[in-house]
């Protein structure tokens, strides 16, 4: 499957492992929430970087006690319909502070690359090559939104009142 990183196709440089896989001595890994959880600690000791596949069903509460140590959390959206990988991606970046890889995995449709951005994504797992190639095109289309979020964009009412000040400022 294409990997979509910072607005182009890239390798992914983590490798998944199955539950039962052995752990590697070296290289970036990918671990399910229930083998991280199983005994988080072993992992983390490891000296390379550390994801963890986060499903949307699970609270996040046991995962925030390590993010610092976490290089990417990739949360799950099994159908296109389910929207709750949304809302774990705005807590874990607005109010848990996570500056690590977001990554949105399972269901990942072009037409919501937008909302998912907003939330606070900024890798996706995409099934089709067409879906990756047409990114860069599909973010482009919107440039100011109404609904604040963490990503970093002045929504659009507080864009207008910063223009007013400007303008009154004389800038």
């Amino acid at each position: 499957m294409p990997l979509v990183r910072s607005g182009k196709i890239s390798q992914d440089d983590f490798v998944q492992l199955a539950d039962d896989a052995p752990l590697p001595e070296k290289g970036a890994v990918l671990v399910s929430a229930a083998r991280f959880l199983a005994d988080p600690q072993v992992l983390l000791q490891r000296p390379d970087r550390l994801g963890v596949i986060w499903p949307n069903n699970r609270d996040l509460d046991d995962l925030v006690p390590h993010l610092e140590r976490i290089a990417l959390v990739a949360l799950v959206f099994p159908t296109f319909r389910d929207g709750r990988a949304y809302s774990q991606a705005r807590l874990l970046r607005e109010r848990y502070g996570f500056r690590g890889e977001l990554r949105a995995t399972g269901q990942v449709l072009r037409d919501q690359f937008v909302f998912m951005l907003r939330a606070g994504f900024d890798a996706f797992d995409v099934k089709k090559q067409a879906d990756a190639e047409a990114f860069s095109q599909t973010v482009k289309r919107y440039s100011v939104f109404y609904q604040p979020t963490g990503d970093g964009r002045l929504a659009a009412p507080f864009r207008r009142l910063q223009l007013r000040h400007s303008e009154s400022a004389g800038l």
